[in-house]
């Protein structure tokens, strides 16, 4: 009973995980072919995507490469732009913390926004699965994603500039980020850290080497921790009445 229902959680995390193929597919496509366009060759486009695994840092990362910004820069930047998996990890920590070792390694390899996103939300949906039930869906949604992140990415690569401008590969990446973003604005510190971080973003968009995108992360952090005290000292103060 207990492997049929891991087996069960799996098989709806690759279900759930699917349809992120319609965005994760053209992503990786667009940056295998920027990344070639840039001057990497197959191995190195291939060597970035599989030790990286992170489509946002990557672009950062490509972008400020081609304006020849200072090294130190790019890692600063690509850094920031992942700042988000240090909390992605904080929060699933108390859901999947006590798997073996071997398995929070390779689960911290694999979380990529839409793991993330897609796991958080069935594991404070159904707080009564087991651990095992828990990794076996966190797994289950990365099976779709992530080959097909690899894949797609040596596609790119190989047929670099081949591919037609009218196919505007790069409309996924913004709807890749909306599909995960709008599900998890739930709560009232979630949506001020989303409007502090655009609004920011915005603002300092002429600040060099996207360094502006730090200082929107950064705001959008500090909004989000602020309202979410103001909301626990109000059920706090309700409570005690």
């Amino acid at each position: 009973m207990a492997s049929s229902s891991v087996k069960s959680a799996y098989w709806k995390g690759v279900r759930n995980g699917a349809p992120f193929i319609l965005v994760v597919s053209p992503f990786a496509l667009l940056f295998g072919v920027v990344a070639t366009e840039a001057g990497l060759n197959v191995f190195e486009t291939m060597a970035f995507s599989i030790v990286v695994i992170a489509g946002a840092a990557q672009f950062t990362a490509l972008q400020l490469m081609n304006e020849n910004a200072p090294t130190l820069v790019v890692l600063a930047s690509a850094l920031a732009v992942n700042l988000r998996m240090a909390m992605y990890s904080a929060s699933l920590t108390p859901y999947i913390g006590g798997a073996p070792m071997w398995q929070r390694a390779w689960a911290a390899y694999f979380t990529v926004d839409q793991a993330y996103a897609l796991s958080i939300i069935e594991y404070e949906t159904h707080p009564k699965l087991t651990l095992p039930e828990r990794m076996a869906y966190f797994f289950g949604v990365v099976t779709p994603i992530c080959p097909n992140w690899y894949l797609f990415t040596l596609i790119g690569a190989l047929v670099g500039q081949s591919i037609p401008q009218e196919m505007a590969l790069d409309f996924a990446v913004p709807i890749t980020f909306l599909a995960m973003i709008g599900p998890m604005l739930r709560t009232g510190a979630h949506v001020a850290a989303a409007m502090v971080s655009v609004t920011l973003a915005l603002l300092f968009a002429w600040v060099p080497y996207n360094l502006g995108l730090m200082i929107a992360g950064i705001g959008g952090m500090m909004a989000g921790a602020q309202v979410e005290l103001w909301t626990e000292r109000k059920a706090t103060q309700e409570d005690a009445k």
